[in-house]
């Protein structure tokens, strides 16, 4: 059974850097077809943000293209998402996925970006 927990959300004031972990166990990180981040703004539909492939492709939105960036950590067995610039637009629940055999979802961490 894989599980998935996320950290590192809070409140940043716009331009500001966060960056968030999702630990995952149950499984190696190498193990996994495809991670990412989904997001959901209030009112909003959920969307992609960003995934990565267990051969390292990774795939952005256009919104956040050259502002975040996904890896995977072996050491610790997290996907990471390095948030920079954040924009007022990018406030949101944060979702972490994962496929192995099936689909997995994190609970969510909340992004707050203030102007």
């Amino acid at each position: 059974q894989v599980q998935l927990v996320e950290s590192g959300g809070g409140l940043v004031q716009v331009g500001g850097s966060l960056r968030l972990s999702c630990a995952v166990s149950g499984s190696s990180i190498f193990s996994l077809n495809v991670a990412g981040w989904y997001r959901q703004a209030p009112g909003k539909q959920r969307e992609l943000v960003a995934r990565i492939t267990s051969g390292g492709a990774t795939t952005y939105v256009d919104s956040v293209k050259g502002r975040f960036t996904i890896s995977m950590d072996n050491a610790k067995n997290t996907v990471d998402l390095q948030m920079n610039s954040l924009k007022p637009e990018d406030t949101a629940v944060y979702y972490c996925y994962a496929v192995v055999q099936r689909l997995y979802w994190g609970q969510g961490t909340q992004v707050t970006v203030s102007s």
